[in-house]
């Protein structure tokens, strides 16, 4: 039978969470640092060479005019 209150175990858990955001800033800021050297911004730009931009605005596509053909009274 567990004997622990919730406040007891919710004590408990506090430094595990604290401990894990801690790590996580960390993590963004190693990568943010990164990201500035000569080495991240050449993967930076490999990676946006490689990634297809969007078309902006409105297109009209395959199921976009079936939905509109379902939709017709």
């Amino acid at each position: 039978m567990n004997t622990k209150s919730t406040t007891a175990v919710a004590e408990e858990n506090k430094p595990a969470r604290r401990k894990f955001f801690i790590g996580a800033g960390a993590a963004v800021g190693a990568v943010a640092v990164a990201s500035q050297t000569s080495i991240g911004k050449a993967v930076i730009q490999e990676v946006g060479s490689t990634v297809k931009a969007k078309d902006e605005g409105y297109h009209l596509s395959a199921h976009i005019r079936k939905y509109y053909e379902t939709t017709m009274l």
